[in-house]
């Protein structure tokens, strides 16, 4: 059974950093995108950050340059660093993963299996 399992998020003042980690078993891990989603209430989940066998990596274009995805496969665990973050930045964050090619990676309907959350609330 696949799980994945999101820590790392809390409070933090805008300008700070945190770093989200996201623990995958129950699967071979390889051969799979993972990705990063960020919802809001009232909003539709967005796609923040995906990667592919560290081959393939994409950010939407409001985190580009302040979020890194990145992977240690020895682990089977996959980060979200995010820096010089934003009041807009508040939300949860969901850890994804989905099997083989994906046309849009940070669309959430590509997905199949998704973590809990965890709640990252940025303050001005």
């Amino acid at each position: 059974q696949v799980q994945l399992d999101e820590s790392g998020g809390g409070s933090v003042q805008a300008g700070g950093s945190l770093k989200l980690a996201c623990v995958a078993s129950g699967y071979t891990y390889r051969g799979y995108w993972m990705a990063w989603f960020r919802q809001v209430p009232g909003k539709e989940r967005e796609g923040i950050a995906a990667a592919y066998n560290k081959m393939r990596i994409t950010y939407a274009d409001s985190v580009k340059g302040r979020f890194t995805i990145s992977a240690d496969n020895a682990i089977h665990t996959v980060y979200l660093e995010m820096t010089n973050l934003k009041p807009e930045d508040t939300g949860v964050y969901y850890c994804a993963t989905s099997r083989g090619f994906l046309d849009s990676p940070l669309l959430p309907g590509e997905y199949t299996y998704w973590g809990h959350g965890a709640e990252v609330t940025v303050s001005s």
